[in-house]
């Protein structure tokens, strides 16, 4: 196989990450058993982990050897970061750190609202219709039928579900 004639954007960062991720996983592969004998629960994990760790060194090596690519910060921003992925980017660390205080409906109605609304590119309306749709779906699912506990936030909601099962069992106890 040829080498290539320069180094991607990004390239350097993804290798060293690679040979990081090997040798954590070597180093988990030896607690298994460590190096006890051949036919240890540990031995393929570790034989395994270890060609992880040989091919990642040959790799940076090799990806530091090359020349870098001529356009720097533009190229990566071009091809490894662009408008599109730095801004969803953004809207998925926002809803990671908004999701706790405020709560589950609220922030991932948003959150699907604006991922819609920029990804679809199809109007206000529609990503709406979907915003909710699709919340309604997954609440229904997860929080009602599979009873998962969802991050409440400033809507009361299991005060409301308490509630709503109060009056339907009033009504239901009426017939």
């Amino acid at each position: 196989m040829e080498p290539q004639a320069t180094r991607r954007p990004g390239e350097v960062v993804f290798t060293i990450l690679m040979l990081a991720v090997s040798i954590f996983l070597f180093w988990q592969a030896y607690k298994i058993s460590g190096f006890s004998s051949k036919s240890s629960p540990g031995a393929f994990p570790l034989a395994a982990t270890a060609i992880m760790v040989i091919a990642s060194v040959v790799t940076v090596v090799n990806t530091l050897r090359a020349p870098a690519a001529p356009q720097g910060w533009l190229a990566f921003r071009t091809e490894i970061a662009p408008n599109i992925v730095v801004i969803f980017a953004t809207l998925i660390l926002l809803y990671s750190l908004m999701l706790e205080g405020i709560g589950f409906i609220i922030v991932s109605f948003t959150f699907l609202f604006a991922g819609i609304l920029l990804l679809h590119n199809q109007g206000a309306g529609k990503a709406l219709f979907w915003s909710l749709i699709s919340i309604v779906f997954v609440y229904v699912i997860f929080r009602l039928m599979f009873k998962v506990v969802l991050p409440e936030g400033i809507i009361p909601e299991r005060r409301m579900l308490g509630d709503l099962g109060s009056l339907l069992a009033k009504l239901w106890g009426q017939r």
